[in-house]
């Protein structure tokens, strides 16, 4: 797997959450803060998306929001509003989403209104990756005549599947939300996050470190040297190690690390391995070195881990307050 697909991989816990919605007349909704990542996309008409600071943004037909860290917002049709002085979402109505269990807004999209998809991912924050965490708190990606055909068909393509209860949908829109979310990310990353703004901008963007970042991804088991990595960059040893640390905030054994730890955390919580097993997919010649280096990452065995998150509750949908 590459980079930006491990981010969307490792980010997920648990089966995301959708609402669709018809707002007409007067109306605004209050979101978060909850522990995950949220979306919203603009079906039809338009709305004001209240961050949790700054100005508000006009949002129209076509337009996705990302809001990687859960932070409170809102979405109004007036920008008259702070997000404390917004109601709470309300609970959605009509027939049952095979997605969620809660209710699809009715498939009547004539008249003037608003009509937004609204959904949330529940993240592990102990597993997240750090390219998301140096996400800014709203990625705004307006709907643009001939950018971003993938991100623009995934949206028609939801929008169509959430509009009513069909064959299928309980397959379909998990799989649609995460092309959703990686077509995102990507139009993030090639419109709005320029390399010289350093971190996981520029790592991803700078082709010697972005091709070590590939390697150590796509082969986690491997016995990686520095050298080898640089080989692999077509740098020095000292240059490599230089860079990669700078842009990544790392040395490149240290996220070697860090991100075969991961995996191992995602292989807990997703899989029925053996702790052996799960240790050899990583690198680890034993289980004992594998479950030391693991609970040094997570302060807690392996064992414990799989069981206390294979157990975890379902996410809270957007609007729901975390108490």
């Amino acid at each position: 797997m590459d980079v930006l697909s491990d981010v969307v991989t490792t980010m997920k816990a648990g089966r995301p959450k959708i609402t669709r919605s018809r707002r007409t007349g007067r109306w605004g909704s209050r979101f978060g803060p909850y522990p995950g990542a949220g979306f919203h996309v603009v079906l039809g008409g338009a709305c004001w998306l209240v961050p949790p600071a700054g100005e508000p943004v006009w949002l129209t037909a076509g337009d996705v929001v990302f809001l990687p860290h859960g932070a409170a917002h809102g979405t109004s049709d007036s920008p008259d509003r702070t997000v404390d002085r917004l109601p709470p979402e309300p609970a959605p109505e009509g027939a049952a989403s095979p997605l969620t269990g809660a209710g699809l807004a009715p498939a009547d999209d004539t008249g003037d209104h608003t009509l937004l998809l609204c959904g949330a991912y529940r993240l592990d924050r102990g597993v997240v990756h750090p390219f998301l965490r140096d996400l800014p708190d709203v990625i705004h990606l307006p709907a643009r005549l001939g950018r971003h055909a993938e991100l623009r068909a995934a949206v028609e393509l939801l929008g169509s599947d959430v509009a009513e209860v069909r064959p299928g949908a309980d397959a379909a829109l998990p799989a649609l939300l995460d092309l959703l979310l990686v077509y995102a990310l990507r139009a993030w990353l090639e419109e709005q996050c320029p390399r010289e703004a350093g971190g996981w901008c520029a790592a991803l963007k700078d082709p010697a470190v972005a091709t070590a970042l590939d390697r150590m991804h796509r082969e986690p088991a491997r016995p990686w040297t520095v050298q080898e990595l640089a080989a692999t960059a077509g740098l020095s040893r000292t240059a490599f190690a230089a860079r990669f640390r700078t842009y990544v905030g790392r040395a490149p054994m240290a996220y070697l690390t860090w991100w075969r730890l991961s995996t191992a955390a995602r292989l807990l919580r997703e899989t029925a391995a053996p702790l052996a097993a799960v240790a050899r997919q990583v690198g680890y010649g034993s289980e004992f070195a594998f479950a030391n280096a693991f609970k040094r990452e997570f302060g807690t065995a392996p064992g414990s881990f799989r069981r206390a998150h294979t157990a975890a509750p379902e996410p809270r949908r957007p609007g729901e307050e975390t108490g």
